[in-house]
């Protein structure tokens, strides 16, 4: 996930869906000594607990720390709650390709 899709995510998102979120990372991540997303200098267990401990509190009047949760764990949210990625007019272009035909010189 990345910050700017995670900043749009955190407008919206509701606590029951940082839960969510926060189940299935516990669930799926596999190696938590990966570096942080949000901060390169804690590994991601250490960002799951300063971010978790936050759903104890009322987080969702802390938008920079929800956006901190789904920047870090928004891989794990459920596909309709991620940005869909538009197809962006390079990748539409159909091209014409032929093969070189590679002449001697001198012929």
């Amino acid at each position: 996930m990345n910050k700017t899709d995670a900043k749009k995510i955190a407008e919206t998102i509701t606590y029951e869906q940082l839960t969510k979120m926060f189940d299935t990372a516990k669930d799926k991540i596999t190696d938590w000594t990966v570096v942080s997303n949000v901060n390169k200098s804690i590994s991601k267990g250490t960002a799951w607990n300063v971010l978790y401990k936050g759903l104890d509190i009322k987080i969702l009047t802390f938008p920079v720390a929800v956006k901190n949760m789904v920047w870090e764990f928004g891989d794990y949210l459920d596909e309709e709650l991620k940005i869909s990625k538009n197809i962006t007019s390079k990748q539409q272009v159909r091209i014409t390709h032929q093969k070189p035909i590679f002449y001697k010189r001198g012929n």
